[in-house]
């Protein structure tokens, strides 16, 4: 009877405990177990076989019966447990309820009397953060006005002290007093609308001005002002030695009164370069017709000389911001390179350009430029000399005669071309050092000129004559093949003289093409003029 309650309980608890597959899993995870009974999809049928799965095993089933039964019993046991622990759940639950609502209750309590007391607190805050914000602006205020009070003082005594000053001519005093009375009247640009503060600004002006007066007539009375008459080109050597004594003279005597950043030194001897510049070009002007070579050559080389001085003493830093401007950063004058030290007959090809040196001169010019508009007169006496030495390569050829067949001079180029081109190229070099322009070009055209009348006198002119030709030989007809009687006959020397003026017509082009296109480069010369000045070189020769 008491299997078959267990049986029917155990079907009836079965119905009732029917759960989800979701509670189930939910089961499963929290109490996982190995066991076969507690599998959700258990079969009753397929555990009896696990248990007993052959006939012989069934002689064990008694005690297979009574594990079951025993564990039956535990579990039995195990819920009598629990359901009784249970039964006193409700009734301590409600007990527990009411506690923690009462505790609810006087936490609500305690953070209301927090909350009020925070809120007395915030509001006690602000209060004293106002009266504080209150001092900071009195102590700031006061501190204003303590200073605004303090450089106030300092401002009106300063301002007597150095009205004082002034009149007492103590200008050591004046420098340090000035600077820090300019400083304090700074801080009162903002009270100009007061007419105390801008009478004191008013009484500093004043003084300032009158210290400028009062100082530049006090350097005019101590420098001297003799020797400022403008001398003649031949005196121009002792213009530059007395400004020299003057400089040394100013720096002995008022060189520390100025800052060393101002240069004075520097700027004296600029201001003095101007004056000479402008002075000279006048004199120049007036006595036009009394300018010789010799006496421009050497004015020129002593105010060239100067203005190198002027280099290795000064820097240049108080030139202006033109005159560095008009100073190139690289020179395309060919005339500052190094000498290639070899002979002079032997120019460097076009191809194989040299660096040119960049001039480290900043006072190059300052005084020199006057002496440009004046260079035709060293024009018009190289075209005198050239006229001569034409006339003497002419005489010497007539002299010495033609050069001889076996000798070493046989063939080779005319002496006298080298000569005439080592002439041109030291005039180009005198020209260069005081323009690159149109005095340039006008003395590359005279040489033009007389490279045509040495093309005609030494060249064409000494050429041999020949039966066929009656009117005498050219070295365009030299060039020209001729066959049978109308080829020209001549001897070995007379050979021997044409291959060296072809030689030497040969060395004048392209020496001629060379020196064309350097003048080219540094005269600013346009292609055109270039290529039109080569033409007529090709054709004086």
């Amino acid at each position: 009877m008491m299997e078959e309650e267990e049986f029917e309980f155990a079907e009836d608890l079965e119905a009732i405990l029917h759960l989800t597959p979701e509670v189930q899993l939910a089961i499963e995870q929290v109490f996982p177990s190995q066991d076969p009974l507690d599998r959700a999809d258990f079969n009753a049928v397929e555990y009896i076989n696990t248990l007993f799965p052959t006939e012989q095993s069934l002689a064990n089933i008694d005690d297979v019966v009574n594990k079951i039964r025993l564990k039956i019993r535990r579990l039995d046991d195990n819920i009598r447990t629990v359901v009784r622990g249970q039964t006193n759940v409700g009734q301590d639950g409600r007990q527990a309820l009411e506690e923690a609502q009462k505790a609810i209750q006087q936490l609500f309590g305690k953070i209301k009397d927090i909350k009020d007391k925070a809120e007395k607190s915030e509001q006690m805050v602000k209060e004293i953060t106002r009266d504080i914000k209150q001092l900071d602006h009195a102590k700031r205020h006061l501190t204003t006005s303590i200073t605004t009070l303090n450089h106030l003082h300092m401002l009106a005594g300063g301002v007597d002290s150095l009205e004082a000053m002034t009149r007492k001519r103590q200008y050591g005093e004046v420098a340090n007093l000035l600077q820090g009375v300019v400083n304090v009247l700074e801080h009162f640009h903002k009270y100009m609308g007061i007419p105390q503060i801008r009478q004191l600004s008013e009484r500093v002006k004043a003084a300032q001005s009158e210290l400028g007066t009062q100082i530049l007539a006090d350097f005019e009375e101590a420098f001297p002002s003799q020797g400022s008459k403008v001398a003649w080109l031949d005196k121009i050597d002792r213009r530059y030695a007395w400004i020299k004594r003057q400089l040394v003279d100013y720096e002995e005597k008022y060189g520390r009164m100025f800052p060393e950043e101002w240069c004075m030194t520097e700027r004296i001897a600029v201001e003095f370069c101007h004056i000479t510049k402008v002075e000279l070009a006048k004199v120049m002007r007036t006595r036009a017709k009394e300018i010789e070579v010799k006496l421009l050559l050497f004015a020129i080389q002593r105010t060239t000389n100067f203005e190198g001085l002027l280099a290795k003493r000064f820097t240049g830093c108080t030139l202006t911001d033109q005159k560095r401007k008009e100073s190139p950063l690289h020179s395309t004058n060919p005339f500052l390179e190094d000498e290639p030290g070899e002979d002079v007959a032997h120019f460097p090809l076009l191809s194989q350009p040299r660096k040119p040196k960049a001039p480290d001169n900043p006072f190059h010019g300052i005084v020199s430029k006057c002496f440009e508009p004046h260079l035709y007169v060293y024009i018009e006496s190289q075209d005198k000399n050239l006229g001569e030495l034409i006339d003497r390569f002419v005489a010497d050829f007539r002299a010495q005669g033609p050069p001889k067949a076996g000798t070493e001079e046989g063939g080779a180029v005319l002496p006298s071309c080298a000569d005439l081109f080592v002439y041109y190229k030291k005039c180009m070099v005198q020209c260069s050092q005081l323009s690159t322009g149109e005095p340039m070009i006008a003395l590359t055209t005279i040489f033009q000129k007389f490279l045509r009348e040495y093309a005609w006198k030494i060249l064409s002119g000494n050429l041999p004559k020949s039966s066929s030709n009656s009117g005498g030989l050219t070295i365009s007809s030299l060039l020209k093949e001729k066959e049978g009687s109308d080829a020209a006959k001549f001897t070995v020397d007379e050979l021997c003289l044409i291959c060296s003026i072809l030689s030497t017509a040969e060395y004048c082009l392209a020496t001629t093409q060379q020196y064309v296109l350097i003048v080219s480069l540094f005269s600013q010369c346009d292609l055109k003029q270039y290529s039109a000045t080569r033409s007529r070189s090709r054709c004086c020769l």
